[in-house]
């Protein structure tokens, strides 16, 4: 008997902790306000539209408070990457990087995982769910804002991403990293019909025109 009311015990106690997490995940659910709900949505369509499996490319003007500029091309599909500026030219196949320097006419190769090759882009730690979200319309867009979370990590704590009414395509995007503010204007946005040849380095022409050639660890 007295085991029969132990067991009876521990089970009313994990019944009580489970209804706690049940109304703990519902209290959770019913904070996202259906501004919220629809926020993210947009969010993670435009997202998926630029980084996803079908591809994209966009012309990328960057503005770092006034102290950085730089513009160019890139090209993305899935964990592949290529981009253009006056400065630079990088290939990444999944499997190599390339970063053709033009002032020094040197490539280096590194990893496409390591954050080596882009200590810039390596600021820009990103995780959806890190963020709160709402959504606005604006006369030129629909404006949706990013805000961390309390607990969060990343080393992003805002985003304003301006996006087409819509096809979600993005306009213009304002990143704060810590207490810094990046500004994006995006143009010439293709979203899909990327092809794989397009992130292969043209190794034969760089060497035929006397590169240096450098593998980065």
């Amino acid at each position: 008997m007295i085991l029969n009311a132990q067991v009876n015990t521990n089970y009313r106690r994990i019944q009580a902790v489970l209804l706690l997490l049940v109304m703990s995940l519902a209290a959770y659910a019913n904070d996202e306000t259906p501004n919220a709900q629809q926020a993210r949505r947009i969010f993670e369509t435009a997202y998926d539209r630029v980084f996803g499996n079908e591809g994209s490319s966009l012309v990328y003007d960057v503005n770092i408070i006034g102290v950085f500029k730089t513009k160019g091309k890139i090209w993305l599909k899935g964990n592949k990457k290529r981009y253009s500026d006056r400065r630079v030219e990088s290939w990444s196949d999944g499997q190599n990087y390339y970063k053709a320097i033009r002032k020094k006419k040197k490539v280096e190769i590194y990893d496409p995982t390591s954050e080596k090759k882009d200590k810039y882009a390596a600021r820009f730690k990103f995780t959806l769910d890190d963020f709160s979200y709402s959504i606005a319309k604006q006369p030129d867009g629909l404006l949706v804002t990013l805000k961390q979370k309390k607990k969060a990590k990343g080393t992003i704590k805002e985003v304003k991403a301006l996006l087409a009414p819509h096809t979600y395509a993005p306009i213009r995007l304002r990143i704060k990293v810590a207490f810094i503010w990046t500004t994006i204007k995006i143009s010439d946005f293709h979203a899909g019909g990327i092809d794989d040849e397009v992130f292969i380095f043209p190794r034969s022409k760089y060497a035929s025109e006397g590169w240096k050639f450098e593998t980065v660890d």
